[in-house]
Order: structure tokens, then sequence, then C-alpha cells
């Protein structure tokens, strides 16, 4: 069923106890630079951004902290494609933005506060310590008129 309508107010509610738990713990585990209270609130921001990437127009992309979690769910492919075929009716690419040596000259990163503004149109909580400007991760949802953005 996509998100159209009644949406959670958080990220976490989207997947079951039991994914929550073991995406949770993989972040935990490959990250063990991070403070214990992290690895929840990363992947709850990560599950809102990619229901916001199912319902926006805008081009978003996450923080450098978000985009952990991201990286994370993503590599778990068959949760992943449930999810984003429950929740978006489509896979959500996870595109990086042109490297240096690329002969593309684009920006690196949506920026955060159009992302964090999406997210809450979209009726998400945003835990605000995770989005910050100079954590821009270097890549987005989708690049501007490919074939899985939500415009084209």
């Amino acid at each position: 069923m996509l998100l159209t309508t009644s949406r959670p107010s958080t990220g976490r509610a989207l997947v079951s106890d039991e994914l929550f738990a073991r995406l949770t713990a993989r972040i935990a585990y490959d990250h063990p630079e991070l403070a214990p209270d992290l690895p929840p609130r990363i992947l709850d921001q990560a599950l809102a951004f990619l229901a916001t990437c199912a319902v926006t127009a805008e081009s978003i992309g996450p923080s450098a902290l978000v985009d952990i979690g991201w990286h994370t769910f993503i590599l778990h492919t068959h949760d992943y494609a449930e999810f984003c075929h429950r929740i978006a009716g489509r896979f959500i690419h996870h595109e990086p933005e042109p490297s240096p040596d690329d002969d593309v000259p684009q920006p690196i990163g949506a920026p955060i506060s159009r992302t964090v503004d999406a997210i809450r149109a979209a009726d998400f909580v945003i835990d605000a310590a995770l989005w910050t400007e100079a954590s821009v991760a270097d890549c987005t949802q989708c690049h501007a008129g490919c074939t899985d953005s939500p415009t084209g």
C-alpha cells in the first residue's frame, strides 16, 4: 500500500519491531564510534526520509548520519525492496552524487533545509540533531529527471 494518507509521525512506525531491532543492531555493530542512543534515532530518521522520498517531488538527500541508516537498510535487499514497494510503490534508488573526477558539473547534496522541510510536510517528526548542514551526504534519492524521480 502506498503511503498517501494518515502517515505515522515517526519513521520507526513504518517497519516491524523485529526489523527495526535488527537494523539498529547492525548500525551499532558497523559504527561502534556512535553513542549508544544514536542507532535507533538514525534508523528512525532514515525511514522517515525514505517515506518522504515516496511523496515529495523535491530533490532531497540525507544528512551523513541519516545516510548511515539508509546504507544499512539497503544492504538488507529483500526487506528494503519490500519496504520501498509498500511505502512508495517503487524502488527508491540510492544514487551517489558525481565525484570530482566526473565531467558532470552538479552541486553536491540537496540542501538539508529542503529535506527537513519535506519530511515535516510529510508529517514526520524531525530529530534536529541528526540534520545539520555540516553533515550533508554525497547522495540523493535520485537526480532530477531520472526514471525513479517522483516527477518523471
